[in-house]
């Protein structure tokens, strides 16, 4: 009994009420960095959840005072870095760390990347202000690289069709997040650059660091520096500040103030438009009246149109005068040189000579005639005696007695039966009339004595 009485007995709550201030005073403050698991919000507003790896887990516990001031969402599966005291949950005995704040546990790593390729395309010369290109003016075709479903592209659309309906949009989808963002992005921007467009708007709404990620990755940072087009990169809110922004040829704050920066107002273009109309009707009067008043001066120094005719007429009148009289003077020359010429050749003409050669002529003709006669007449004889001739050696009188002139297909005249061969076309002539036959048989033994015996 005494030995018993000697031992320290502790309870359970005791035991567990000194394990903690042990704990406690030797882990005053920690960071630990682990995977989100099974994590509770009761309605106390209180968070638990475990942070584990790959050999171990603990307990935490973040009450509402801290965990309102976390900016991410905490949810299961999340890599988080918590900073806090380390205790033991006396009611239960459970070891547990008591977190007062909670980040993402890339988001340092993640910086460290962003700053260092910001330096490297930093000195590649990417963000130089000689290589930005200025927006055009009015633009009449943009293409758009963002997600179709985004809230960011219907806000660019909405403030587009208040300033500047007649602008043409082409939306080229793209994802904006996640691991298939970076592909899909540097394949936007490089089709994008192929559409004739005017300038180029990649955009995407607000976001965790993780959530806009993409838009600080290499690839996609050097696509868009390759665009051949003008660029804006509205990526985020206004304290959003990715590489893309760097890399843009101009950087908006929001999709809605990059909207703004890429179209006039086309309610003040109309105003302008109006001012210059005005300015237009203005001066233009004032030249109408400058120029009437100039036609009314010159009008003044022009003589009138009646009295430049009257005086060309009687201008015409007078030169048609001289001209009549000069005429006169030189037709009247003419025909005195004409009769002393007349006069000259009635000297000199050759009539006796005429004379003679027409007795001459009458002659000639006469011994013409007589001798055309005589020669005719011989000719005449001739060409009968010709005529008789002819007759005699012609085939058509024996043709006349029942007799037939026979010639090949060539027009030549067949007068042996080995000069055509059976299938020949043959022509035939009589007194009156021909006919055209085929050669059915040729017997050259056949003969019209060898007719007759028979």
């Amino acid at each position: 009994m005494t030995a018993v009485a000697q031992k320290t007995v502790l309870s359970v709550s005791e035991l567990n009420r000194q394990a903690r201030i042990t704990i406690e005073e030797r882990f005053q403050q920690v960071w630990v960095m682990g995977e989100m698991s099974n994590f509770v919000k009761p309605r106390s507003g209180h968070w638990y959840f475990s942070l584990k790896d790959e050999q171990a887990q603990v307990r935490c516990a973040m009450f509402v005072n801290r965990n309102r001031a976390v900016r991410m969402q905490p949810g299961d599966g999340q890599l988080v870095m918590v900073r806090g005291r380390v205790s033991l949950y006396e009611g239960r005995g459970e070891f547990q760390v008591i977190v007062d704040h909670m980040e993402p546990a890339g988001a340092g790593a993640l910086r460290q990347a962003y700053d260092q390729l910001k330096a490297k395309l930093a000195d590649e010369g990417l963000f130089d202000a000689t290589r930005k290109r200025p927006l055009p003016r009015y633009p009449r075709r943009c293409v758009v690289v963002t997600s179709p479903t985004g809230a960011a592209f219907k806000d660019v659309l909405a403030v587009w069709q208040r300033r500047y309906p007649a602008l043409e949009v082409v939306l080229v989808p793209s994802a904006v997040q996640g691991a298939d963002a970076e592909a899909q992005l540097i394949e936007a921007i490089a089709r994008a650059g192929k559409i004739p467009a005017d300038v180029l708007l990649l955009t995407r709404g607000g976001g965790s660091l993780e959530d806009l990620w993409s838009f600080n990755l290499e690839g996609v940072a050097r696509a868009l520096a390759a665009c051949p087009l003008p660029s804006v990169c509205a990526v985020g809110h206004e304290i959003d500040v990715s590489i893309c922004d760097f890399v843009a040829d101009v950087r908006a704050p929001t999709p809605s103030a990059a909207a703004e920066l890429i179209v006039p107002d086309a309610r003040h273009l109309m105003a302008q438009f109006g001012a210059l109309q005005r300015d237009l009707i203005n001066t233009w009067q004032r030249l109408h009246q400058l120029l009437q008043l100039t036609v009314r001066n010159l009008s003044l120094q022009v003589a009138s149109p009646r009295t430049v005719l009257e005086q060309a007429s009687q201008r015409l009148d007078d030169l048609s005068g001289r001209l009549q009289r000069r005429q006169q003077h030189r037709l009247e020359v003419l025909v005195l040189k004409l009769t002393a010429l007349n006069r000259q050749l009635r000297a000199h003409g050759p009539t006796e000579r005429l004379q003679a050669t027409s007795d001459q002529l009458a002659q000639l003709k006469l011994r013409l005639r007589a001798t055309a006669t005589s020669g005719l007449e011989r000719q005449q004889q001739r060409l009968e005696t010709l005529s008789r001739m002819l007759h005699g050696v012609s085939p058509l009188p024996t043709l006349a007695r029942g007799y037939a002139l026979v010639t090949d297909a060539e027009g030549e005249v067949v007068s042996d039966t080995r000069e055509l061969s059976t299938g020949d076309v043959i022509k035939t002539y009589f007194n009156e009339g021909a006919i055209t036959s085929r050669v059915a048989d040729v017997d050259p033994n056949a003969s019209l004595e060898n007719r007759k015996s028979t």
